[in-house]
């Protein structure tokens, strides 16, 4: 019975793990000065994501990339 028990307390916790996970990869929220530093980033560096990260606090180079190409990207 506490195996039971146990495995149902063990698989709670993995489906939290994995929702958290999925709301911060689709969660791209970025402040207008965010917004406007990257695209000025972008302007002068190009697709240097590192760099631009760099000059935004918190912010990594797979988010900036991501959202620059979820907002700006175009289909050829």
């Amino acid at each position: 019975m506490a195996d039971l028990e146990r495995s149902s307390d063990d698989s709670s916790v993995d489906s939290r793990e994995t929702t958290e996970e999925s709301s911060q990869d689709s969660k791209l929220e970025f402040s207008e000065d965010e917004e406007t530093l990257i695209i000025r980033m972008f302007n002068l560096v190009g697709e240097r994501w590192s760099l631009i990260a760099g000059r935004i606090p918190g912010r990594t180079a797979e988010e900036i990339e991501k959202y620059w190409t979820s907002r700006y990207s175009t289909s050829e």
